[in-house]
């Protein structure tokens, strides 16, 4: 076996093992909780019989689903919001005039917000939000719910925006042109031409809004008021005193619920034609 034949066999197997190093690294804590869901025991920690009491006592404790419950109501709020801005936004990215100045500066205003660590979106957010509902009187912004939806959409619209610019970037103009030569109206064309055509874009986008929403969990501890705490914050506060196997269970449930929403993002992308692919690109604003 020639030389260089032999070195590139050695590098592909060291690569293929320090890949599967990190794959156990990454996934194996996350195997370990959903086993440990299944505990009957009073402590994660210690593994007393297998069952499904945890998930039975999960859902009799009324401050674990008061939790949930936000997390969703949150995510669902954020996911139609973010999926309204960013169908505007992604739309008019992609079919904005050539040579344009307005899309390069939105585009990097939107990569910004995705690159922007989210401990600074938290403390920006908080006093801005005290501002708007105590001195200037704007009440919706002293509700904890709404506060988490404004905070969460700010991040989300950016993905969204790039998820719809991408799939309508890999469509011809001329269809909705040729609506408009047929006589339908701005409106008519937009409604029945443009949306259709990203509709994949669209369902996607408010997948990854609604998932992005449910998982968040540092913007959510900066914005969240009493009454109000979402599922991961939740989680983030129970380890400090025990982690109990309820908290992995229901942890279980919305892994599941999160893996479902990727998935689906990944399936309508995939049947949507090249667009996936385009995604990269677009995400750096090419």
């Amino acid at each position: 076996m020639p030389e260089r034949i032999r070195r590139r066999s050695l590098t592909d197997t060291a690569l293929w093992v320090w890949g599967a190093v990190v794959f156990v690294f990454l996934f194996l804590p996350i195997a370990v909780i959903v086993l440990y869901s299944f505990n009957n025991g009073r402590l994660l920690a210690s593994f007393d019989e297998l069952g499904v009491q945890a998930y039975v006592s999960g859902l009799q404790n009324d401050v674990i689903i008061a939790s949930v419950m936000t997390s969703l109501k949150a995510a669902t709020g954020t996911a139609l919001l973010a999926t309204v801005l960013g169908t505007f936004g992604g739309i008019a990215l992609a079919r904005a005039t050539k040579g344009a100045k307005w899309p390069v500066l939105l585009t990097a205003l939107l990569a910004l917000t995705l690159v922007t660590p989210e401990v600074v979106d938290g403390i920006a957010m908080l006093p801005w939000f005290v501002t708007l509902g105590v001195d200037a009187g704007l009440t919706p912004f002293n509700n904890g719910l709404f506060r988490l939806v404004i905070a969460h959409t700010a991040f989300s619209t950016a993905i969204v925006t790039f998820i719809i610019r991408a799939r309508m970037a890999g469509i011809d103009s001329s269809l909705e042109e040729a609506a408009e030569d047929l006589g339908a109206t701005k409106w008519r064309s937009f409604r029945d031409v443009t949306l259709p055509l990203a509709g994949p874009g669209i369902f996607a986008g408010a997948l990854m809004a609604f998932t992005l929403s449910l998982d968040n969990t540092i913007l959510s501890s900066f914005v969240q008021q009493p009454g109000y705490t979402p599922w991961p914050v939740y989680i983030f506060s129970a380890v400090r005193v025990a982690l109990r196997p309820e908290v992995a269970a229901i942890s279980t449930a919305m892994l599941v619920l999160t893996l479902l929403a990727l998935a689906l993002v990944g399936l309508v992308l995939k049947r949507s034609g090249n667009s996936s692919s385009q995604i990269v690109k677009t995400m750096a604003g090419s």
